[in-house]
């Protein structure tokens, strides 16, 4: 039977504090404060409630180890990521010891299962859980089309149901997703115009990305498996290694930044062109 972690033992320190609220002199609001700091971290609404990241965090993460069992926690990592002041968190889990390959005419990788739990505590977002991939030979992350449907928990604590009835699918969906990714290895883009192709689908990014598209075709071919790892790339790093760096707004955001760039890759293999490049 695994074992129940405590949130010592899962959350960092950073993370792991306890969730204060206080007053403020609207009558229909109130401060969100860092129980161990004093730190105001927001304002939200008289009546929000919330559980802690560490309570949050560490009954997913249990959830996850009971429902999936030892084969595919096993060596389980985990990477965590925070805005706003440690207010909005991101705990990314990937499992190593399960993995499916993905091979093109001239590259293969493989990818694991990935688990994404998101929480805020000053309103910002609400509870949820996310399935992917991670692909590590770049170690970029994956959500695609069905796959990665947002499984919302609006709630003050964790809906544990719901979160285990989408646990006990996220496998076989896992393995289907997989089987998608080996088509798109197969599927030739060599006909196919990609630069008016991503000035159609992003007119603002399409020289940086078809940039992008061009260097994952050095390594893996010129195929669609090509093209999304390019959207991944993108999703992943912000910096000299891709030329889309995030912009420094002083606010603290970049981790939030950098999710909303998977949505927004989500988005693109979700589109209408997208599909039609995949059926061609």
């Amino acid at each position: 039977m695994p074992l129940d972690f405590t949130s010592q033992e899962i959350v960092p320190d950073h993370l792991n504090f306890p969730v204060v609220f206080e007053d403020t002199k609207y009558e229909k609001s109130k401060y969100v404060i860092n129980g161990d700091t004093g730190e105001y971290l927001g304002i939200v609404g008289k009546g929000f409630k919330c559980a802690s990241h560490g309570d949050f965090f560490t009954r997913a993460h249990n959830t996850i180890s009971e429902v999936l069992g030892e084969s595919y926690c096993d060596s389980m990592n985990i990477n965590y990521r925070s805005a706003r002041n440690n207010a909005w968190a991101l705990m990314d889990m990937t499992m190593p010891s399960v993995l499916r390959r993905i091979e093109t005419d001239k590259h293969t990788t493989t990818i694991a299962p990935r688990l994404i739990a998101l929480h805020g505590i000053d309103g910002s977002c609400s509870n949820m859980a996310f399935f992917g991939a991670i692909d590590f030979f770049c170690t970029n992350g994956c959500i695609t089309g069905d796959y990665d449907k947002i499984k919302k928990k609006n709630t003050t604590n964790f809906d544990l149901d719901a979160f285990i009835d989408e646990l006990e699918h996220s496998m076989s969906d896992f393995f289907a997703t997989a089987d998608k990714f080996q088509r798109w290895a197969e599927t030739s883009l060599v006909y196919v115009d990609v630069k008016a192709f991503l000035e159609k689908l992003m007119p603002s990014k399409s020289d940086k990305m078809f940039t992008l598209y061009n260097q994952e075709v050095s390594k893996r071919g010129r195929n669609v498996w090509s093209l999304y790892s390019a959207f991944t790339n993108y999703a992943t790093y912000a910096d000299e290694r891709n030329g889309f760096n995030l912009r420094n707004t002083g606010n603290d955001t970049a981790a939030q930044s950098m999710w909303k760039r998977e949505q927004e890759v989500s988005k693109w293999v979700s589109s209408p062109e997208f599909s039609q490049l995949v059926a061609a």
